[in-house]
C-alpha cells in the first residue's frame, strides 16, 4: 500500500467529491426524467426489473435504496400506469413478483436513452481507460466500506 492520501481542503476530500458528483448527476437525471413523468426511484425500479424480472418488493427496495413501504407505494403507482404487473410467487404465496409490461419496457428505453446522454456528458473529459479506472475505483471503495455480500 502507498502513502495515505491527505486532502488539503474539504473540497478535495473523496467523500465530498463523490457526494457533489452524485448530487449533480441526480439533479440532471431528475430534470430529464420529469419529462417522462418518472422519478429516479421509478427509473431504478424499471432498470432492475429489466435486468432481473420477478423481483420482490423487498429486493427492489434494496436496489433502489428506499424502504419496503416506499417501494410498495412506487409499485402501486407503476402498476396503475401500466408499466409493471405483479403476481404471486409460485412457492411463496405472500411474496409478489414484479415484471415490466410492454409499456414499461418502452418507458425504460426512452428514459435510459436520456440518462445515457447525461452520463456521457458527465464522463466526456475521460478517455475509455479512465472511465474503466473510475468504475473500478468506485467498486473498490464500495467493497471497502460494505461488509461482504451487501454490495
Amino acid at each position: 500500500m502507498g502513502e495515505a492520501y491527505q486532502p488539503r481542503d474539504t473540497v478535495d476530500r473523496p467523500g465530498y467529491l463523490i457526494k457533489k458528483a452524485q448530487a449533480a448527476l441526480n439533479a440532471q437525471m431528475t430534470r430529464a426524467l420529469h419529462e417522462y413523468g418518472v422519478t429516479l426511484t421509478q427509473f431504478a425500479v424499471l432498470t432492475a426489473l429489466a435486468e432481473e424480472p420477478g423481483l420482490s418488493n423487498a429486493e427492489l427496495a434494496r436496489r433502489a435504496f428506499i424502504t419496503p413501504q416506499s417501494m410498495n407505494e412506487n409499485l402501486r403507482d407503476l402498476e396503475q400506469r401500466g408499466w409493471v404487473v405483479r403476481s404471486r410467487h409460485p412457492n411463496h404465496g405472500r411474496i409478489l413478483q414484479t415484471e415490466l409490461t410492454g409499456a414499461g419496457h418502452q418507458t425504460l428505453r426512452d428514459c435510459d436513452a436520456t440518462v445515457t446522454v447525461i452520463e456521457q456528458r458527465m464522463l466526456a473529459g475521460l478517455d475509455t481507460g479512465e472511465r474503466r479506472q473510475l468504475a473500478s475505483a468506485l467498486r473498490a471503495c464500495i467493497a471497502a466500506l460494505n461488509p461482504a455480500g451487501t454490495q
